[in-house]
């Protein structure tokens, strides 16, 4: 059977031809035997040659062993051309050569090639045995594997171990976890490579709950499945999750990795949990795990995310060898905290040393311009990213435009921009100009978005909220009263309030009015102190920013123990005088709070740090980064 033109695009190996009989007096030859031995042990291709040559003056180039040996010798030192060559003029090749030959194309990815020769095979005669199908699955894509599946249960093989393990490894990792389910729950017999390859599948699809029933109930872990269930938690919002079980794991005395830190790390960014991420980065640097780009970038990730810029940046000078990717971190890392020059700043060094933006440096630089108001600025770069750097604009790109143009009151522009744009806008978009809307109380344009994302089947919770506030926002209590039925109707919940502060490497949560934590009576004393301090200083709660229709005590009261508000009591009480209070809130930061809270800062002399939905605001002697825009 001639060769597929797939193999002709390989290098094509010298012919292999008998050299003069050179060999030494048969009392010196040595054996079939030990050449075997000696090609099971060689570790170089000059070895290998070099074995070549004594088996073929020795004239034993047609023995199965030795051309078996010598065939996977060849690939297993790199040179797949050689071990392809000896095995097309090997007559009636038997499973073992082919099971060999099909071993080392499926190792190197090569599908396609891997697949013809399993079709030449069984043209040939030549039937399958289980390490055929073990080889064939290692880098099967699902929809082969699925045919292999059928091939295995005509040969009478799925029942094997490997091969089934190897089949529930293509399911899971092509996404089917109902196919990899039930071949796990079938297993007679489950490996730990069954048992990871299942807890992967789980993990990455979010079935956290699965994945950890199945995590407590093997009796042997490695690290491998350690690392998958907390990245699941990591990848899945649930951080939380991910940090007690790391911490679980350095209780068992396990090792952390690479993989474990980038995972903890992530999990320590969305929590904004400083304290954790500056201990585990002492970890990695006493335990000499590799400050790479990878690892770095991650910790400039995990500092920003955090609020802690200085040290991020300090990472970030210390990166030996930065890719674009560190670099997109740190400008991304001044773009939410609204340092818009910094972020441009370092957007123009990076061109200068001559490395490629990325579409998310384009991300990063056009947030920038949006916190800090720079129209005129994002403008430019939105027409370099297309005409000089030949980046197509994805949605988040717009977003980004959307964002800038409707933050400075360019509703229209930011409208005309949706309609015009190449892509599908999406909800998320939609919900930017929406807010916008709402910032500067245009209603007519407002009912007009929100009425198109419901007719359109693209509402969400924010969209129903944002329309609201919108109502509220212009004493319209009919229309909110309206908007609140809907979501009612439609089973719809607005996200709570939620805010979060670390003290002593511990994440403590807030909802609004929360009464649930341990030393919630003094945090109310707290409040009230605070509110003998608001006083003194003239201030008037901002009841307007109260989006509902309620007497204007209740609204005071409601301002007064909104999330962030409990949570900067409580880190006034649990920390020294002098020690910055970072905060984390899951949605945008209120007017009213945010005058309070500078008030805050300049009457303790604390500074505090709150990330909200949108940004950063550093609170300092009474005044914030953003510069009241935000």
């Amino acid at each position: 059977m001639s060769s597929s033109p797939l193999f002709t695009s390989q290098p094509s190996a010298p012919p292999i031809s008998r050299p003069p009989n050179l060999s030494p007096p048969s009392s010196h030859r040595p054996t079939p035997e030990k050449l075997a031995f000696l090609l099971d042990k060689s570790r170089n291709l000059n070895q290998v040659l070099q074995l070549h040559a004594v088996i073929l003056r020795q004239g034993h180039e047609c023995n199965p062993i030795l051309n078996f040996k010598l065939q996977k010798s060849y690939s297993n030192v790199g040179r797949l051309d050689r071990s392809f060559s000896l095995f097309k003029r090997t007559a009636n090749p038997d499973v073992f050569l082919y099971t060999a030959i099909i071993n080392a194309h499926s190792s190197r990815g090569l599908h396609s090639q891997t697949f013809e020769l399993y079709v030449e095979m069984l043209s040939q005669g030549v039937e399958p045995n289980a390490f055929t199908f073990s080889s064939l699955l290692k880098s099967c894509l699902i929809k082969d594997g699925v045919l292999l599946h059928c091939q295995a249960i005509k040969f009478g093989f799925d029942g094997d171990l490997f091969v089934r393990t190897g089949l529930l490894d293509v399911y899971a990792k092509g996404g089917d976890v109902w196919s990899a389910r039930q071949l796990f729950d079938t297993m007679s017999e489950r490996s730990l490579v069954a048992s990871t390859a299942m807890l992967t599948c789980f993990a990455k699809h979010g079935h956290l709950d699965d994945a950890r029933v199945l995590f407590d109930g093997m009796e042997e872990k490695d690290v491998v499945c350690w690392n998958v269930m907390i990245d699941g938690y990591s990848q899945h919002g649930r951080p939380n999750d991910a940090l007690v079980l790391f911490h679980q794991m350095l209780k068992e005395k396990l090792k952390p990795t690479e993989i474990t830190v980038l995972s903890v790390l992530s999990a320590c960014g969305q929590l904004g949990a400083l304290e954790l991420g500056k201990w585990v980065h002492s970890y990695i640097v006493n335990n000499r795990i590799q400050v790479n780009v990878h690892v770095g970038t991650a910790l400039i990730d995990m500092y920003a995310k955090c609020g802690s810029l200085e040290d991020a940046r300090i990472v970030f000078d210390g990166i030996m060898g930065k890719d674009v990717v560190a670099w997109n971190s740190m400008i991304v890392g001044y773009a939410m905290h609204g340092f818009s020059q910094e972020a441009l700043e370092l957007f123009d060094e990076l061109c200068r040393k001559k490395f490629r933006p990325t579409d998310i440096t384009f991300i990063g630089v056009l947030n920038a311009c949006a916190h800090g108001g720079l129209v005129s600025e994002g403008k430019a770069l939105f027409s370099l990213m297309k005409e000089v750097y030949d980046l197509e604009p994805k949605v988040e790109h717009y977003g980004c435009m959307v964002n800038l143009l409707g933050r400075a009151g360019h509703l229209e522009e930011a409208y005309n921009l949706i309609k015009d744009m190449n892509v599908d806008p999406d909800p998320v978009l939609w919900g930017t100009l929406l807010g916008a809307c709402r910032l500067y109380g245009n209603t007519s344009l407002g009912e007009e978005i929100a009425k198109y994302l419901v007719n359109e089947n693209l509402a969400n919770d924010g969209t129903y909220v944002l329309l609201s506030n919108i109502y509220a926002g212009v004493g319209n209590w009919d229309g909110v009263a309206k908007v609140r039925a809907m979501m009612k109707e439609r089973g719809i919940q607005k996200e709570p309030g939620c805010s979060s502060i670390e003290v002593n490497n511990k994440v403590h949560e807030f909802l609004a009015g929360d009464l649930r934590h341990p030393k919630s009576k003094n945090i109310y004393m707290m409040l009230e102190e605070i509110n003998q301090w608001l006083k003194a200083h003239e201030y008037s709660p901002r009841t307007e920013t109260v989006l509902r229709d309620i007497e204007e005590s209740e609204k005071k009261q409601s301002l007064g123990v909104h999330s962030e508000r409990l949570a900067i009591a409580f880190g006034l009480i649990s920390t020294s005088p002098g020690t910055t209070i970072k905060i984390v809130k899951n949605l945008r930061v209120c007017s009213d709070c945010h005058t309070v809270t500078k008030l805050i800062s300049k009457i303790t002399g604390r500074r505090i740090v709150v990330r909200d939905r949108n940004r950063f605001h550093h609170f300092e002697n009474g005044i914030c980064s953003c510069g009241d825009y935000w």
